[in-house]
């Protein structure tokens, strides 16, 4: 058989769980910086992000969150632009859900974002009245089945 040579397995490279949860200083944008909402997940450490600023960017996720900060769908990032480059940018944080809304209370975030959302942007629900998602049927309808 052969010798391990290694440090460890799967379990040393997964690391210690780095204590999250603790509340963080909430980052603000700076100049050369923005926020968005990411669009899809693209793989290799990349996504489609909308921007504030209304620009859909090809965004880059650093390697110091690659495998350490899961990014999906709907989250709110930070962005860094690149000078060179309008159409692509780079992810320097990710937001928790509840960071999104403190920024949505500061009015960093617009009003017609949409947090904790699986998709972003989209189709806005309606609720007019009671939903009908579900089939009323009469006795006579169940006794011809």
């Amino acid at each position: 058989m052969p010798k391990n040579k290694g440090k460890g397995g799967k379990n040393r490279k997964r690391g210690k769980n780095e204590a999250d949860d603790e509340k963080r200083e909430l980052v603000f944008k700076e100049d050369g910086q923005e926020y968005a909402q990411v669009l899809r997940m693209l793989g290799n450490g990349r996504c489609e992000a909308a921007c504030i600023d209304g620009t859909k960017r090809l965004c880059h996720i650093r390697g110091k969150m690659h495998k350490k900060v899961w990014i999906a769908a709907g989250d709110i990032v930070l962005v860094g632009l690149r000078d060179y480059q309008d159409d692509k940018a780079d992810v320097i944080l990710k937001y928790m859900p509840d960071e999104a809304r403190l920024l949505k209370a500061y009015q960093e975030l617009p009003e017609n974002i949409r947090l904790n959302e699986g998709i972003a942007g989209g189709l806005d629900e309606e609720d007019d009245g009671p939903s009908d998602d579900y089939i009323e049927f009469e006795d006579e309808d169940i006794n011809k089945l």
